[in-house]
Protein backbone atom coordinates (compact mmCIF):
# COMPACT_ATOMS: atom_id res chain seq x y z
CA UNK A 1 0.00 0.00 0.00
CA UNK A 2 1.98 2.97 -1.17
CA UNK A 3 0.21 6.12 -0.09
CA UNK A 4 0.65 9.85 0.09
CA UNK A 5 -1.55 9.83 3.18
CA UNK A 6 -0.09 11.43 6.29
CA UNK A 7 -1.43 10.89 9.77
CA UNK A 8 -0.93 13.71 12.27
CA UNK A 9 -1.98 13.20 15.89
CA UNK A 10 -2.55 16.27 18.06
CA UNK A 11 -2.10 15.48 21.74
CA UNK A 12 -4.07 17.05 24.55
CA UNK A 13 -0.96 19.05 25.33
CA UNK A 14 -1.02 20.52 21.81
CA UNK A 15 2.01 18.61 20.57
CA UNK A 16 1.90 17.05 17.12
CA UNK A 17 3.04 13.50 16.41
CA UNK A 18 3.54 12.20 12.88
CA UNK A 19 5.65 9.86 10.81
CA UNK A 20 8.58 11.80 9.40
CA UNK A 21 8.28 12.72 5.75
CA UNK A 22 10.46 15.25 3.93
CA UNK A 23 7.26 16.90 2.67
CA UNK A 24 6.46 17.87 6.28
CA UNK A 25 9.81 19.52 6.95
CA UNK A 26 8.28 23.00 6.94
CA UNK A 27 5.76 21.88 9.59
CA UNK A 28 8.57 20.49 11.76
CA UNK A 29 10.43 23.80 11.47
CA UNK A 30 7.54 25.74 13.07
CA UNK A 31 8.67 24.93 16.59
CA UNK A 32 10.77 22.67 18.75
CA UNK A 33 10.89 19.28 17.05
CA UNK A 34 12.12 15.97 18.44
CA UNK A 35 12.54 12.91 16.25
CA UNK A 36 12.07 9.45 17.75
CA UNK A 37 12.52 6.13 16.01
CA UNK A 38 9.38 3.98 15.60
CA UNK A 39 11.27 1.05 14.09
CA UNK A 40 14.55 -0.14 12.67
CA UNK A 41 14.83 -1.16 9.01
CA UNK A 42 18.06 -3.12 8.82
CA UNK A 43 19.78 -5.68 6.61
CA UNK A 44 19.42 -9.28 7.77
CA UNK A 45 20.50 -12.70 6.55
CA UNK A 46 17.52 -12.96 4.16
CA UNK A 47 17.60 -9.38 2.89
CA UNK A 48 15.95 -6.58 4.90
CA UNK A 49 13.70 -6.57 7.95
CA UNK A 50 11.58 -3.98 9.74
CA UNK A 51 11.82 -4.32 13.52
CA UNK A 52 8.86 -2.51 15.08
CA UNK A 53 10.01 -3.30 18.62
CA UNK A 54 10.27 0.38 19.67
CA UNK A 55 6.45 0.63 19.40
CA UNK A 56 5.73 -2.88 20.69
CA UNK A 57 5.30 -4.39 17.24
CA UNK A 58 6.67 -7.43 15.42
CA UNK A 59 9.69 -7.97 13.21
CA UNK A 60 8.54 -7.98 9.58
CA UNK A 61 10.45 -9.71 6.82
CA UNK A 62 12.82 -10.64 5.47
CA UNK A 63 12.28 -8.65 2.28
CA UNK A 64 14.51 -8.82 -0.76
CA UNK A 65 14.48 -5.04 -1.22
CA UNK A 66 14.87 -2.31 1.40
CA UNK A 67 11.99 -0.39 -0.18
CA UNK A 68 9.65 -3.32 0.46
CA UNK A 69 10.70 -3.40 4.13
CA UNK A 70 10.03 0.36 4.39
CA UNK A 71 6.62 -0.11 2.75
CA UNK A 72 5.71 -2.94 5.15
CA UNK A 73 6.87 -0.80 8.08
CA UNK A 74 4.68 2.14 7.02
CA UNK A 75 1.68 -0.14 6.35
CA UNK A 76 1.95 -1.75 9.79
CA UNK A 77 2.27 1.61 11.53
CA UNK A 78 -0.80 3.00 9.72
CA UNK A 79 -2.89 -0.17 10.20
CA UNK A 80 -2.14 -0.12 13.93
CA UNK A 81 -2.57 3.67 14.28
CA UNK A 82 0.98 4.14 15.53
CA UNK A 83 2.33 7.27 13.82
CA UNK A 84 5.25 7.59 16.24
CA UNK A 85 6.37 6.02 19.51
CA UNK A 86 4.79 7.32 22.68
CA UNK A 87 7.24 8.98 25.06
CA UNK A 88 8.43 6.72 27.88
Amino acid sequence: MESDETQIVIGRDGRLRFMYDDRLLSLAEQGLCTTRRASHVEPCSGGWQADLGPVGGPVLGPFRERGKALEAERDWLFENNVPVPVEP
